[in-house]
């Protein structure tokens, strides 16, 4: 097929289609799913510079399934309002070296998306210490949205529940109904 056929422009603008699906779903999108070896991961994520960038595998983040740099992974993204799948998409991942520029610029998107973090401040230079911060770069791929549920066990934690609620509770929160009259 030559570049000016009527079947070049169809391919070129189902691409462009595919990669502004991927971009909107992927930004709009609070949770991302990725799987690399093995497991799929619920993942939150900005996107940056045309990729998902996420953080993890350290103390007090979210664990990461086994990505390797220069490795492959299929994400799938959520519709934020419904909780659907809309996109799954092939990427590329790329870890990226601590306090190097592009590690500095994913962190600075990445720290204000970061809720309840422990330390403030202080989180970039622990992330570059405890934990690997990687780019999911699309390939240009859109997949097959994934047959069935994708359910997966809950990944181990030792998280407990706290102590059952006092029983008081109740009534503070819903208020005793005025039983006179």
């Amino acid at each position: 097929m030559t570049a000016d056929s009527p079947g070049a422009d169809a391919l070129t603008a189902d691409a462009l289609f595919d990669q502004a699906l991927v971009e909107e779903a992927t930004k709009k999108s609070g949770l991302i799913w990725v799987r690399g070896v093995g497991v799929s991961r619920a993942l939150w994520h900005v996107w940056h510079e045309g990729a998902a960038c996420v953080v993890g595998d350290g103390p007090g983040e979210q664990p990461l399934p086994e990505l390797a740099d220069g490795g492959s992974a299929v994400v799938t993204v959520r519709s934020k309002d419904k909780g659907g799948r809309l996109v799954s998409w092939a990427a590329d991942v790329v870890e990226l070296a601590p306090e190097s520029p592009e590690w500095e610029s994913a962190v600075a998107e990445l720290k204000g998306k970061r809720l309840n973090a422990p330390d403030g401040e202080a989180m970039p230079a622990r992330w570059a210490r405890e934990c690997r911060v990687l780019r999911l770069r699309p390939t240009g791929a859109t997949l097959p949205l994934p047959d069935g549920d994708l359910a997966e066990p809950p990944v181990a934690t030792s998280a407990t529940t706290r102590q059952p609620i006092p029983a008081a509770v109740p009534r503070l929160l819903f208020g005793r109904r005025n039983r006179k009259g």
